[in-house]
């Protein structure tokens, strides 16, 4: 694939998977099937992260069941990290653990304080099955382990507890989008 200075620029923005959709509650298998699908793919994420001005979208999210997440991300030290990871692995997870705010493509308009380790290491291959491998600190960190466990078929609401908890679900059976809205 070409390498394009601004990733998304021709790609096609997609529907949004909501919470509890079951594309995002199950893990995710490798990616099998490399070539112009999964170059399209991906660029069509870059655009529909960029239109929901998201830092990072993995494809559940948009309702395909590959292991693959974007990214386009600042580390705390307002670095930019672009990019996208084709059957990622978070292979380190490390560090402080800290307890910030938290949200999500799939459950727009809310978030949650989440913890998260300040550093993480994540492993792959890019669309051309090169080898990459990605560490990021602080904000970006936090990023890289959100798309991982959105692979793996987790939100981030999953890993929110006690009060924090209770007040997300509650915020979320409130949501236009949310189970409270099913139920009239």
């Amino acid at each position: 694939m070409r390498q394009r200075l601004i990733p998304g620029t021709s790609g096609l923005v997609r529907t949004m998977s909501l919470l509890g959709d079951p594309v995002l509650h199950s893990p995710c298998p490798e990616v099998t099937r490399f070539g112009p699908d999964l170059d399209r793919l991906i660029e069509d994420m870059f655009a529909t992260m960029y239109a929901a001005e998201g830092v990072g979208l993995a494809a559940n999210q948009i309702g395909v069941a590959q292991r693959v997440f974007v990214y386009d991300c600042p580390d705390d030290e307002e670095n930019r990290h672009v990019g996208h990871v084709v059957n990622p692995r978070l292979v380190a997870a490390d560090g402080e653990e800290f307890l910030g705010p938290e949200g999500c493509l799939s459950l727009p308009g809310l978030e949650a304080g989440t913890v998260r380790f300040d550093h993480a290491v994540v492993e792959g291959v890019t669309s051309d099955g090169a080898p990459v491998r990605i560490a990021g600190t602080g904000f970006f960190a936090r990023c890289l382990q959100h798309e991982c466990d959105h692979l793996d078929g987790t939100v981030y609401a999953d890993r929110v507890t006690g009060m924090r908890a209770r007040r997300l679900r509650r915020a979320i059976r409130k949501a236009p989008w949310g189970t409270g809205a099913a139920r009239g």
